[in-house]
């Protein structure tokens, strides 16, 4: 993202147009000027005021409450403004015409006001991970996870656990520095080693605990079965809609079909696949076999619609045709439903909830995505190393290698590519 730290940026942050209100954010420097510029003076700070907005070249154009907050104490650290205007089209393009032309000011980037943040101290990369998932966010169990860590306590947590290593440090130096005296006042290396035990013990939980990319994606429920044993009608009655083509022909579905849905307020990916058999002489369809053997190796979920027993292991054996007299039976164990009657597919969709449930972290714990991990087993990694080295000069090293693990989980060391992947993902405007 190439983009001017000093310049004053400028974007629509509430929904698309037409809406009852709109919400337009400026951000920088010239961020006051530009709303005297448009309303004829500065509000009193951090109070919201009703003014008219005219533009010095087109004239008046809107009647909107205006907000000035000036930095640090401010969403991106510097001087903001917002203008809540109406929310028509015409009147959002007026005002941003006016920002741009007659204000000098710069439309935003994707993510620039939240990389802002970050840059200028209001927040870490852990909050601003958290906040870009809680965009996105689509299940209240979504919004129960991140807000822990939106709300700062992933970061506190790492920073306790950061300032234990710096403390560990510190000793360590003091024993090389006086490792031929008798230094009254250091503390033994066994009691940074305990503390420092603890320290890895609490990471460990954190890695222990289901992945936030899960949480973020959602659960993969892979369908899998032989031809016409009822797949694609069973995901056409979960998600009550014809997305998939339904024929008694063998053969019918012949490539992974996915559509995201929420059960029990979990997120989930269901994916209906290409009946499984050995014998198939057509070409197209063993390639959709093939991927079905793909999905069936991603799936976390497994819902097993072929004979009993010859699913993989831990599947959730469905009869799907119990309406039918002489359809398919499995033992009082299996999840009993009929797309065409619907008998029994809502404690089959509890059924699956409750097994997503126990694969996603719950509310209270910290959901730790695919770069904090690699950062997180590092450090912990390290730590375990300096408490087992004997040598202090090792170990003030490893320690060092540890602390530096933890800046990166907190963007203390980032690079420009890391940043511009991770705030690239957010909406305009945010």
């Amino acid at each position: 993202m190439a983009t001017d730290p000093r310049d004053t940026i400028f974007a629509l942050s509430s929904g698309s147009p037409p809406c009852g209100v709109a919400v337009i954010r400026v951000s920088g420097p010239r961020a006051g000027q530009a709303l005297e510029t448009l309303t004829g003076s500065l509000p009193e700070q951090r109070r919201a005021s009703v003014r008219q907005v005219v533009d010095p070249q087109a004239g008046w154009l809107d009647e909107a409450l205006v907000l000035w907050m000036p930095g640090p104490r401010s969403a991106t650290g510097e001087d903001c403004a917002e203008i809540h205007c109406h929310g028509g089209r015409a009147v959002i393009r007026a005002i941003e015409a006016a920002l741009e032309r007659s204000c000098d000011l710069r439309a935003a980037e994707a993510g620039e006001f939240t990389r802002r943040a970050f840059q200028n101290g209001r927040m870490d990369l852990l909050e601003a991970e958290a906040l870009g998932d809680m965009l996105s966010a689509e299940t209240e169990l979504q919004r129960a996870v991140l807000a822990r860590s939106l709300g700062g306590h992933a970061s506190a947590v790492v920073g306790r656990w950061r300032e234990a290593v710096l403390g560990a440090s510190a000793v360590v130096e003091q024993e090389l520095d006086f490792s031929d005296e008798d230094e009254e006042g250091v503390a033994p290396p066994a009691v940074w080693r305990g503390d420092l035990r603890g320290v890895v013990d609490e990471m460990h939980a954190w890695l222990a605990a289901p992945s936030a990319d899960k949480l973020r994606e959602g659960l993969r429920i892979v369908l899998a079965g032989p031809p016409n044993s009822g797949k694609s009608s069973l995901f056409n009655a979960i998600l009550d809609e014809s997305a998939a083509i339904v024929s008694p022909i063998a053969g019918t579905t012949r490539d992974a079909i996915e559509r995201p849905i929420a059960l029990g307020g979990v997120p989930f990916l269901l994916v209906d696949t290409a009946g499984l058999r050995a014998d198939s002489a057509d070409a197209i369809e063993r390639i959709g076999i093939s991927r079905a053997e793909e999905e069936l190796a991603r799936a976390d979920i497994v819902l097993w619609l072929g004979p009993e027993g010859e699913g993989p292991q831990g599947a959730l054996e469905v009869s799907s045709m119990v309406d039918l007299p002489d359809g398919p039976r499995k033992s009082d164990g299996a999840l009993r439903v009929s797309s065409l009657t619907r008998q029994g597919l809502h404690e089959m969709l509890d059924a699956i909830a409750e097994a997503g449930r126990d694969r996603l972290p719950r509310p209270g714990q910290v959901a730790v995505s695919r770069r904090q991990r690699e950062h997180l087993v590092a450090a912990s990694n390290a730590i375990a190393s300096a408490i087992e080295e004997s040598d202090p000069l090792l170990a003030g090293e490893i320690l060092r290698q540890a602390r530096h693990a933890m800046d990166r989980m907190l963007g203390n060391v980032a690079t420009e590519d890391m940043l511009d992947a991770l705030f690239g993902r957010f909406c305009i405007g945010k």
